[in-house]
């Protein structure tokens, strides 16, 4: 048997496929045209952020599971995958604490001026120490839009670490389920805007969601809020997001994911200083990519062996599933 590697896993992932019998096959390329004259014969694929579209889909005669390297399948198109009954497994929780801390670590560097203070050094200004532009994060106010797995993770790190007050924004989550957690649900969002010093993004990317971050919600932020950003580059309408920046009405914003990865060269965020940017980090430590590898390999190898894997994004499919 034989798996697709579309885009680089850890080799362990690898390690484990080889020593279930399956071959990994490495694409030369990760665009959808490659994938679909590379993916005949191969009984599986794993693909990550370059997802996995209806004509790769069809081109694979023999494809009997793909394997979604994190959480998030919006670029997998999950509807064909389904009516031609293709599991897709996905594994929510092997990336969390990774993306938490890089969400927290963003909103450190924004409150305490991080990049402007190295630069102010390098340039030879050691008197930015005196700039008055330094914020502590102890005490402030988080609003978490999202209360997924690395929403939750998100706001523990920021109670535990600097006793902020966490207001949870999450439609989909029950009340009694973020009281339980010990944070004050926000069911009116555009009340919680005003009232926090840092939002961070958690949502999925979906028509509802899309750029739903716009210029009326920036305007309803506190002014000189942080907004952060490690979910999903579509939520955010960047030319909103930078106005508000440049204008003042946010302290700054912090922006690990893009709707078009990798970042066009002359993308207009490129050039606002006020937002701090990052090629997709969040999940890239050493111990996520391990983790999300072995995860993944270990779902891919179950449903080749006919086992059902823990996390389906399609279960339906399962009872119907391919059996080439």
């Amino acid at each position: 048997m034989k798996c697709l590697i579309i885009q680089p896993i850890h080799p362990a992932g690898e390690k484990m496929l080889r020593e279930a019998g399956i071959e990994p096959v490495n694409a030369s390329a990760h665009d959808m045209g490659t994938v679909a004259r590379e993916i005949a014969g191969m009984d599986a694929a794993i693909t990550r952020n370059a997802g996995l579209d209806r004509a790769a889909m069809d081109a694979g005669d023999r494809l009997r599971v793909i394997g979604n390297h994190g959480t998030g399948v919006d670029q997998v198109d999950l509807d064909h995958a389904t009516e031609i009954n293709l599991p897709v497994a996905y594994i929510p929780h092997a990336n969390v604490q990774s993306v938490a801390e890089l969400a927290i670590a963003h909103m450190m560097a924004i409150a305490r001026r991080v990049r402007e203070a190295d630069a102010a050094v390098r340039s030879g200004n050691f008197d930015y120490r005196y700039a008055r532009d330094f914020r502590e994060m102890q005490g402030s106010t988080l609003l978490i839009i999202g209360f997924g797995s690395i929403g939750r993770r998100t706001a523990e790190m920021a109670a535990a670490a600097f006793a902020m007050k966490v207001l949870v924004h999450s439609p989909s989550v029950p009340v009694e389920k973020i009281v339980e957690a010990g944070f004050e649900p926000a069911p009116d969002l555009g009340e919680a805007l005003g009232k926090a010093d840092f939002v961070s993004l958690h949502q999925r990317l979906n028509d509802r969601t899309r750029a739903s971050f716009n210029a009326e919600r920036f305007a309803r932020m506190k002014k000189g809020a942080v907004l952060v950003n490690t979910a999903r580059g579509g939520l955010v309408d960047a030319a909103a997001l930078i106005k508000a920046v440049e204008s003042g009405q946010l302290r700054g914003a912090a922006i690990d994911v893009f709707e078009t990865e990798p970042l066009p060269v002359d993308h207009p965020f490129i050039g606002c200083k006020g937002i701090l940017l990052a090629p997709h980090i969040g999940a890239a430590t050493e111990e996520a990519l391990e983790r999300m590898a072995v995860e993944i390999a270990t779902a891919v190898i179950a449903v080749l062996r006919g086992e059902r894997p823990e996390y389906l994004a399609n279960p339906d499919t399962w009872e119907v599933r391919r059996r080439i």
